[in-house]
C-alpha cells in the first residue's frame, strides 16, 4: 500500500506539543557524505549536542518530561542521541520507542559521497537536482525524494495524540517544515537543519531552542 500524498500548510495548531530534533554530528556529517541509510555513528562533538540538547529539554520541560513520549528514528545515530538526551534529562536512557517511518531518507547508489564526488562522475545529475531538489530522486534501487519522505513521515506526525520528544534526521525535519508552516519546496529541500538545536511547537507556535 503506497503512503497517502503529503498534504501541504497543515495546522500547527493540531499538533500537541512537539519537541523535534536531529541527530548529534556524525563524521561523514561533517565531511559532507550523503548518508541517508547508512549507518553512521555520530562523533564526539555530536554527543556534546546531544547533551546540549538534553540541558535544554530539562530546563524547558522540567517535571512534565515524565508525561511526554519519546519516539526516535531506528537508526544507531538517532537512538544514540535520544540516550544521552533522555540520561541528560535525569530519565531512562532506555524508555523510548521506535517508528520506522522516521528513517532518513535513501539516496541510493549516492550514499557514502560527497556531492563533489558525485559531480565529477555524473555532473548532469546534479545540475538536475540543483533545479528541483524537492522532487529529485538519486540513481538507485531504494532512493528516495524528499517528497518521497514527506509522503513516508507525515502520518507519523498526523497519528500523535500526545506530547512527544522526537529524534529523527534533517530529512524529518525538512519534511515537517513543509508540511506545517508552507515552507516552499525549494527553501524547504535546501534549509540547514542544526544538530545543536531543536524545534519546539507549542500551543500551535514553532520556536527553535
Amino acid at each position: 500500500m503506497q503512503p497517502a500524498p503529503a498534504a501541504s500548510a497543515l495546522n500547527l495548531s493540531d499538533l500537541p506539543h512537539l519537541v523535534l530534533c536531529r541527530h548529534g554530528q556524525t563524521d561523514w556529517n561533517a565531511e559532507g557524505r550523503l548518508q541517508g541509510q547508512e549507518e553512521i555513528d555520530i562523533n564526539e562533538r555530536g554527543r556534546a549536542e546531544a547533551r546540549r540538547n538534553g540541558r535544554r529539554l530539562a530546563e524547558r520541560l522540567g517535571a512534565a518530561a515524565s508525561s511526554f513520549r519519546f519516539l526516535a528514528s531506528p537508526m544507531r545515530r538517532t537512538r544514540e542521541t535520544m540516550r544521552l538526551v533522555r540520561a541528560e534529562m535525569g530519565l531512562d536512557p532506555e524508555a523510548y520507542e521506535t517508528d520506522p517511518r522516521l528513517v532518513e531518507l535513501s539516496f541510493g547508489d549516492w550514499q557514502g559521497s560527497t556531492l563533489q564526488e558525485v559531480e565529477a562522475r555524473e555532473p548532469t545529475a546534479i545540475i538536475e537536482r540543483e533545479a528541483g531538489k524537492w522532487t529529485f530522486r538519486p540513481p538507485g534501487e531504494r532512493a528516495e525524494s524528499y517528497d518521497m519522505l514527506a509522503a513516508r513521515v507525515a502520518p507519523v506526525f498526523a497519528e500523535l495524540d500526545r506530547p512527544t520528544v522526537m529524534i529523527a534526521h534533517g530529512g524529518t525535519i525538512r519534511s515537517f517544515l513543509k508540511l506545517y508552516t508552507g515552507l516552499d519546496a525549494a527553501t524547504a529541500a535546501h534549509r540547514p537543519i542544526p544538530q545543536d538545536r531543536f524545534i519546539e511547537v507549542e500551543n500551535g507556535v514553532m520556536h527553535w531552542r
